[in-house]
């Protein structure tokens, strides 16, 4: 069988060498060479220095993981993790937008609403959904969805990837910062019980537009920001060059943001990221999904409501 295909990002050398070192050796194995114990050595070698180097990732690296192209997206999830999933489409208004993915199915036997943002995993589906950019139909989307759920009833969930909302003069045009802040709206008045995962990038008011829940949790390697690293060098320095060390004074990361208190928990992932295992990713985050639907499950409508705006009203006295 032929090893599979990686993609090493620039921190990740050293680990690569390795690999390529153990790969070599499979094959000449594999023509009948007795090298097993060779083989097991650099394997249990090249996995503790992969251990090592995610123990200690800057926040830039974080960053780079995070959009690691090999990263698991929203459909990755709702294919492992919702039964009888129905896409809905459409904002009543304008039109689709494939930027953000939207029904209604089952997660663990119970029905559920699922809102997320899909970047996409090749050139053509990348082009589709626009990188995971929304336009102002896609948060409008959002929140139709929304009010469908609480009108009957049903939870949502929200998976959070995307650099931020798209920002083009067309978006513009069609009210792009009023559809996220009526996206937010939405989150905030429901009466049943939301639950937000950043699985990769939270950028910006695009991401705060659906992730604006009684539970926000991180993957252990996402990053969650008002802007982009490259975004904010550009403002304060002039220079998109100083990113890494914008990456690193804005906070980014799932355990600087769980020490201020703005999520509520992290989700740990495998040994060298989502991308290495996505299966394992996908599979805690179902995990960590349920005990915080279940942690709500028995709260009345005016509960839920008051616990979220309190939370969030919190996070501004904490930090404010």
């Amino acid at each position: 069988m032929a090893p599979p295909i990686r993609s090493y990002l620039d921190f990740e050398k050293p680990v690569a060498e390795l690999e390529a070192k153990v790969d070599e050796l499979r094959a000449l194995a594999a023509n009948g060479s007795d090298i097993g114990d060779e083989i097991a050595r650099l394997e249990g070698k090249a996995a503790q220095a992969l251990i090592d180097l995610y123990a200690n990732l800057t926040p830039w690296q974080k960053t780079q993981v995070a959009r690691h192209p090999q990263r698991p997206h929203c459909l990755d999830y709702v294919a492992a993790l919702m039964t009888d999933f129905t896409p809905l489409a459409g904002d009543r208004k304008f039109g689709d937008d494939d930027a953000v993915i939207g029904g209604f199915g089952r997660f663990r036997g119970e029905s559920v609403c699922i809102i997320g943002q899909e970047k996409g995993s090749t050139t053509e589906s990348r082009l589709k959904h626009n990188f995971g950019m929304a336009r102002p139909e896609g948060y409008r989307k959002a929140v139709r969805l929304m009010e469908m759920a609480d009108h009957f009833g049903i939870p949502v969930i929200s998976l959070v990837d995307t650099a931020g909302a798209y920002p083009g003069i067309g978006a513009e045009e069609r009210g792009q910062a009023e559809a996220i802040a009526r996206s937010t709206d939405a989150c905030l008045a429901l009466s049943v019980p939301n639950v937000a995962v950043i699985i990769g990038e939270g950028g910006s008011g695009g991401a705060i537009a659906i992730a604006t829940a009684n539970h926000v949790l991180m993957l252990e390697h996402a990053i969650y920001s008002v802007i982009s690293p490259e975004g904010a060098a550009s403002i304060l320095w002039r220079d998109s060059g100083k990113a890494q060390e914008a990456a690193t004074n804005l906070k980014i990361t799932a355990q600087d943001l769980a020490r201020f208190g703005v999520i509520d928990g992290i989700i740990k992932e495998p040994s060298g990221g989502a991308h290495r295992d996505a299966a394992s990713a996908i599979a805690a985050t179902g995990v960590a999904v349920d005990a915080a639907l279940r942690d709500l499950r028995g709260l009345d409508a005016n509960a839920v409501r008051r616990q979220r705006r309190q939370k969030f009203l919190d996070i501004g006295r904490r930090l404010g």
